[in-house]
C-alpha cells in the first residue's frame, strides 16, 4: 500500500467520523429538546395536582364515605 493510498484511506475514515459525530450531535440536540419538553409537562402536571389537592382539601389517605 502506497503512502498516497494510506492518506486517502485515512481521509475517508476522517470524513466518516465527522459525519458520525455530526449525526450524533443532532440526535443529542433532539433528545435534549424532548427532555426539556417533558420536564415542562411534568412541572405543569405537578402544579395541576398541587392546585387540585389544595382546592379539594381532601387528604390522600382518607377513606371514602362508603367504608
Amino acid at each position: 500500500m502506497s503512502s498516497e493510498d494510506r492518506f486517502v484511506n485515512i481521509e475517508l475514515k476522517l470524513v466518516h467520523q465527522e459525519d458520525l459525530v455530526d449525526s450524533l450531535n443532532q440526535r443529542v440536540y433532539e433528545q435534549q429538546k424532548q427532555i426539556d419538553m417533558l420536564e415542562d409537562l411534568v412541572r405543569a402536571l405537578a402544579e395541576r395536582v398541587r392546585t387540585s389537592t389544595l382546592a379539594n382539601q381532601t387528604p390522600l389517605n382518607e377513606r371514602p364515605p362508603h367504608y
